[in-house]
């Protein structure tokens, strides 16, 4: 692909967010994300329970609170502590149905932004939705919890490779920064998994590289400049009270998505510059052929 053309798709990028109505999309996918958070965490919290290592889930909310906005951790700490403080084992019997439909829900409506991002119309059935969507946020969960996993076990996992593999000391002081990268590879693991299955087209999974490469980065500089912006310019809890975290939390859900969004369409782009490039490759061939047709 040329600069030139490279250059048009993120020009054709930007009119796209606007005409696709790319912020109102990524106001509501946080509207119902902000529905799932809570439900998806204490259904998180009862499935990691039952794994051998210990305190995982109190070390997963850890993680999430470095690129979390400030204000947004207590008020999470605080809602599950007085639901997890009661009969947490019946709720997962109980809401495990309610708590799946809830999450689907927000994915459903992502599968449809992103169909809206290729301008196509999505032909299958409801039940067809709904089960991608479910599996979606399975898919997706589990690529994330695998990159906190990374950053939470990393360390130790460096010097136990190191241990039992006999590797040299060029690995230990290149591993602190090796696993950043291993945990950014599984975010985006999470993001391609969205990219590629969730929209009705045909394309190949290193085509949607480039949107997930551009939502990664810029997710992370979002989260540094959030936080930033939290701590010394907006201060929700005397704006809002309490409800300043969930202020700050729905900010931070809608600047993620939209960021998501602009990666899709930025990968719709591309994808319309290269079918335009064979197109055009394609009738340069026919006219050259005719040519030596006629020449003949």
């Amino acid at each position: 692909m040329t600069f030139a053309s490279l250059r048009r798709a993120l020009r054709n990028t930007y009119r796209a967010v606007l005409r696709n109505e790319t912020p109102q999309a990524a106001a509501a996918l946080s509207y119902y994300s902000l529905f799932s958070v809570f439900p998806g965490l204490i259904l998180l919290s009862e499935l990691l329970r039952h794994l051998p290592v210990k305190d995982f889930f109190a070390d997963v909310l850890v993680a999430v609170g470095r690129v979390a906005p400030p204000g947004t951790m207590p008020m999470v700490y605080a809602v599950l502590r007085d639901i997890l403080g009661n009969n947490s084992g019946a709720w997962l019997s109980l809401g495990t149905l309610g708590t799946l439909w809830i999450i689907s829900s927000a994915f459903d409506e992502l599968i449809e932004a992103l169909d809206a991002a290729y301008g196509v119309e999505d032909s299958r059935p409801f039940w067809k939705t709904r089960i991608l969507a479910v599996a979606l946020s399975a898919l997706t969960t589990f690529f994330l919890l695998c990159g906190i996993a990374m950053l939470i076990v990393g360390p130790l996992a460096g010097q136990w490779l190191a241990a039992r593999l006999s590797l040299s000391e060029e690995f230990l002081r290149l591993w602190p920064y090796l696993h950043w990268v291993l945990a950014a590879v599984f975010v985006m693991l999470a993001v391609e998994a969205i990219y590629y299955l969730a929209p009705q087209v045909k394309h190949s999974f290193l085509s949607t590289l480039p949107g997930a490469a551009l939502s990664v980065v810029g997710w992370i500089g979002l989260s540094h400049l959030l936080t930033i912006y939290f701590h010394y310019f907006a201060n929700y809890n005397r704006t809002y009270g309490t409800l300043g975290g969930v202020m700050a939390l729905m900010t931070w859900l809608y600047w993620g998505y939209f960021i998501l969004l602009a990666g899709c369409e930025l990968n719709a782009e591309l994808a319309r510059e290269r079918d335009a490039a064979k197109g055009a490759a394609s009738g340069e061939l026919q006219r050259r052929r005719r040519t030596s047709e006629r020449a003949a």
